[in-house]
C-alpha cells in the first residue's frame, strides 16, 4: 500500500505548479485548464474510475487502494474529474457494473471514462421529487426504439451532457414502484429541449428537460424492463454514499478556513463564536469517523446501501449550520459579496479557495439545497429509521 501511495504522490507532484494550495486558488481559464489537464492525467491511469475493471477503462484498484487515492487527491486539493463525472461514473457506471449486461458495459463505460459520453441524471419531475415513484414520463415501445414523452426537473449539468440516464414509466398499468425502467437516452436529438433554471446564487447549473417523441434504442435499458426501481435504489445508494470518503476531508479544510476567518475578524475570543466553532469541530470529526467506517465497509466488499442515507443526512444538516456561522462572522459584509464565488454546485468551495465574502455567501446559498437534493432530510430519516434502526413505518395519512 505504501508503494501505491507514493505513486499517487508522484502524480500529484508532477501535476501541480509551485506554491500549490489547491484548485481553489485558480480562477477563470487557469481553473478550467487545470481541471481538464488533471482529468486527462487521471483518465490515462484509469483513476477517473479507479475501481472499475481495466477492460472498461478503470484501474481495477482494490478498495484499500481506492481509499488511498481519494485521501491523497482530496488532501492535495485536486478534483477527481469533471462535475458530470459524479453522474456518469459515481452513479451510473457503478450501478451498471451491478445491473447491466456485458455488451452494454463495453459500449458505454470506456466512452464515459474517455469523456466522449457525458451523462446527466433524469429522475425528479414536477410531480415526483421525494415521492419518486410518482414519476409520469412515459417510454413506449416503437419498433426497435423507445419513444419518450414527459419532463424531468432539477437535472444538474444537463446543459453540459450529451446523454442522460432516465427513469421512465414503461407500464402505465403497474403499481407505482413497478412498471419503471432505467433507460439511457441521447440528448443531442430534436425531441429533447433543455431549459436552464436560474438559482438563488445567480447560476444556471441545473435544468428542466422536456422529451417530445424523443427516442432511444430498445436495448439501452439498465437492468430488466419494468424492474427499474431496484436499479434506481442501487444508484441512489451510490449517489448518497460516494461522498463519504472525500467529503470529510473537504469539510475539515473548510472549517480550518472558517477558523482563519474568525481570527481575521477578531472574533476568536467571542464565547458564542467559540462555542459554535467547537460544535462544528465535533460534527466534522463525526463525519470523518463515518468516512472511515465507509472505507472499512468498502474494503470488506460491501456497497453503500442504506447507511449512505445516514451520512447524507449528517453532512447536509451540518453544512447548513457551518455556513450560517460563516455569514454571521462576516456580518454586514455578507450583504455585499465580493471576490471569487465558489464554482461548485454543492458541498464546500474548492480547497485553497480565498476567504472572500463571495466564496462564503455562494456556498451558504448552495447549502440550503443540500437538505433537499439526492433525497430530502425527511426521506433520509425515514430510510435510517426503517432500514437501519428497524423502527415501525410512518403511518400513511387517510385518503
Amino acid at each position: 500500500m505504501g508503494s501505491f501511495r507514493e505513486q499517487v504522490r508522484e502524480f500529484v507532484a508532477a501535476l501541480v505548479p509551485p506554491g500549490w494550495r489547491g484548485i481553489g486558488g485558480l480562477e477563470g481559464d487557469a481553473y478550467a485548464e487545470f481541471r481538464a489537464r488533471a482529468r486527462a492525467g487521471l483518465a490515462e491511469r484509469g483513476w477517473v474510475a479507479p475501481a472499475w475493471p481495466i477492460e472498461y477503462g478503470g484501474a481495477g484498484l482494490s478498495p484499500a487502494e481506492l481509499v488511498v487515492l481519494v485521501e491523497e487527491l482530496s488532501t492535495a486539493g485536486i478534483p477527481f474529474g469533471s462535475d458530470n463525472d459524479a453522474f456518469g461514473i459515481g452513479m451510473l457506471g457503478n450501478t451498471m457494473l451491478r445491473w447491466a449486461k456485458p455488451e452494454l458495459l463495453q459500449q458505454f463505460l470506456p466512452r464515459i471514462v474517455s469523456g466522449e459520453y457525458v451523462f446527466a441524471q433524469g429522475f425528479s419531475e414536477p410531480g415526483a421529487g421525494s415521492d419518486l415513484a410518482s414519476l409520469a414520463l412515459r417510454a413506449e415501445p416503437d419498433g426497435d426504439r423507445w419513444r419518450l414523452n414527459g419532463q424531468k426537473l432539477w437535472s444538474s449539468g444537463a446543459h453540459l451532457a450529451n446523454w442522460m440516464f432516465v427513469l421512465a414509466r414503461t407500464d402505465a398499468e403497474a403499481a407505482p414502484h413497478k412498471g419503471i425502467s432505467m433507460l439511457l437516452v441521447p440528448l443531442d436529438q430534436p425531441g429533447v429541449e433543455i431549459r436552464p433554471i436560474r438559482s438563488i446564487t445567480g447560476g444556471t447549473d441545473f435544468n428542466e428537460v422536456f422529451f417530445t417523441d424523443a427516442t432511444t434504442d430498445r436495448e439501452l435499458v439498465v437492468g430488466d424492463v419494468d424492474r427499474g426501481w431496484a436499479v434506481a435504489m442501487t444508484l441512489l445508494g451510490f449517489e448518497r454514499g460516494e461522498t463519504a470518503l472525500h467529503a470529510p476531508i473537504r469539510f475539515r479544510a473548510e472549517l480550518d478556513r472558517l477558523v482563519d476567518l474568525v481570527r481575521e475578524r477578531g472574533l476568536d475570543t467571542d464565547p458564542d463564536v467559540r462555542r459554535r466553532v467547537a460544535w462544528c469541530h465535533v460534527q466534522v470529526e463525526q463525519l470523518r469517523c463515518h468516512g472511515l467506517r465507509t472505507a472499512a465497509h468498502l474494503i470488506d466488499g460491501e456497497e453503500p446501501g442504506p447507511r449512505a442515507a445516514a451520512f447524507k443526512l449528517l453532512w447536509s444538516e451540518y453544512h447548513s449550520v457551518v455556513t450560517e456561522l460563516a455569514l454571521d462572522v462576516l456580518g454586514l459584509d455578507a450583504l455585499t459579496p465580493s471576490g471569487r464565488p465558489s464554482p461548485n454546485w454543492y458541498h464546500t468551495d474548492d480547497p485553497g479557495a480565498p476567504n472572500s465574502t463571495a466564496s462564503w455567501t455562494s456556498v451558504y446559498l448552495n447549502s440550503r439545497a443540500g437538505t433537499i437534493y439526492a433525497g430530502s432530510s425527511q426521506i433520509q430519516r425515514g430510510i435510517v429509521g426503517d432500514l437501519l434502526l428497524g423502527l415501525p413505518k410512518e403511518p400513511k395519512p387517510a385518503r
